[in-house]
């Protein structure tokens, strides 16, 4: 299929309402492709392929467009006249360009989740939280994505003992072999997500154990049979918080928020645990980031060791990750952080990612040095920064009541040997300033 990108378009929205350099790379999503040569993200949404950058005022956005059919010839007894006919055809192209955009601009601001304002958020998380406020500065501009519920469920279910890496190859592999074409580009395929209905094919389970996705294939497949077969049309869908509802449906008014979360995300996460591979975990992940549920907090083994080392768990009754922990967790952040506790959560853990480290471990230390030399006195300033980054681990995330298989390949995980060094590299910066003044005014 032959096209080509349109033209960069603008989407106000500062660095400080969204930074999708860091959104797009701590664990929501797993489809955007980066292209470090134009800065920018690629990825399909909804159909289209769409591809974002951003400076330090403004996101920019184009969309990628095979070559359009040519117009349909009117009968000749109504051919207008060429002055006529070309205005005509060029308000048509104009309003159809126009009508496109405006389509593009509704997925972006629904996916992106543009309507909340995210400075206000961060500023109520930080009064109400000193070690949300500590790591808050480091990490502004963390938005909670709104996708597809389905790609969400799937996606999370490759997460059960895996890292966002691998995490995002399987996403790939799905789009690749069962998702709608979509376009070519630079030698790269785009596929969009695919349907409940493709992954319940008969060969699906087998053809993805050859892929690699091992005891999680068969999740998928059993998953997809549920939702394409064993539940009404639209199921998924209407487990969505009715505040912030799947593309394209009208937003309704919520019920009361509640320790434990509102009573559409009690119903939305046990519904989901009726699903093959979705434990308390991966649940949580669908209804944040797929469902809207802005309460849901995700509790896996970087927020159990957050927890611990920030927020004083790990004692008395809470001493290991049990499902009464896990509540209890839950429950503490939406305490302290309110209904968007899952928003902060997620800014909290993308700040433990090793992904991420280099933000909080850069130092700065300042040398002043004063020389008197004949009638003048020179003053050097050095000022050098160094970042310390150490070689990424695998970021595991541990579910909770694994299935017999699942337990027996992460054991035999842990007995193979972790490649690659896991020393620090650090990369220093220096600048030096001289300034020379007279000892007269000096005095």
């Amino acid at each position: 299929m032959a096209g080509v990108f349109s033209e960069w378009r603008k989407l106000p929205v500062s660095l400080s309402e969204l930074c999708i350099n860091t959104t797009l790379r701590c664990g929501q999503s797993f489809r955007w492709h980066n292209i470090p040569e134009s800065q920018e993200w690629r990825c399909v949404l909804y159909g289209h392929l769409l591809s974002l950058k951003q400076d330090s005022s403004s996101l920019y956005y184009r969309a990628y467009q095979s070559q359009p059919p040519p117009l349909p010839t009117p009968p000749s007894s109504e051919i207008p006249s060429r002055a006529q006919s070309n205005t005509e055809v060029g308000d048509s192209k104009t309003h159809l360009l126009d009508s496109q955009d405006d389509h593009l601009v509704h997925i972006l601001k629904h996916y992106l989740n543009l309507s909340s304002n995210l400075t206000d958020l961060y500023a109520q998380w930080s009064s109400s939280d000193p070690n949300f406020k500590k790591k808050a500065a480091q990490f502004s501009g963390i938005r909670i994505l709104r996708q597809d519920p389905w790609e969400a469920l799937v996606s999370f279910i490759c997460s059960s003992n895996n890292n966002i890496s691998r995490i995002s190859q399987m996403v790939e592999k799905l789009c690749i072999n069962y998702g709608p074409f979509v376009g070519k580009v630079d030698g790269r395929a785009y596929h969009d997500f695919p349907t409940p209905e493709a992954l319940a094919g008969k060969d699906v389970e087998s053809n993805l154990r050859s892929l690699g996705f091992g005891y999680r294939a068969r999740y998928i497949y059993q998953t997809a049979i549920m939702v394409s077969q064993e539940r009404e049309n639209g199921w998924l869908n209407g487990l969505c918080n009715p505040e912030s509802p799947a593309f394209g449906v009208e937003a309704k008014a919520g019920s009361e928020m509640k320790p434990e979360g509102r009573e559409g995300y009690r119903e939305a996460h046990e519904k989901l645990l009726e699903l093959q591979g979705v434990g308390p975990k991966v649940a949580d992940c669908v209804s944040l980031f797929g469902l809207g549920w802005g309460e849901s907090v995700p509790v896996d083994t970087h927020v159990w060791q957050i927890a611990q080392r920030d927020y004083r768990f790990g004692k008395g009754s809470h001493k290991s990750l049990t499902k009464a922990t896990y509540d209890a967790i839950g429950n503490h952040f939406r305490k302290l952080w309110g209904q968007e506790a899952g928003w902060a959560h997620s800014v909290l853990f993308t700040a433990d990612l090793r992904s991420f480290a280099d933000r909080l471990a850069a130092t700065k230390k300042v040398d002043v040095a004063v020389k008197e030399e004949d009638s003048e006195v020179k003053i050097e300033t050095e000022v050098t920064t160094a970042v310390v980054l150490t070689a990424p681990k695998e970021e595991v995330d541990v579910k909770l009541e694994e299935e017999p298989e699942a337990k027996a390949a992460q054991k035999a995980s842990r007995g193979k040997k972790r490649k690659g060094s896991t020393e620090d590299i650090i990369h220093a910066s220096s600048t030096t300033e001289t300034r020379r003044m007279s000892k007269r005014l000096r005095q």
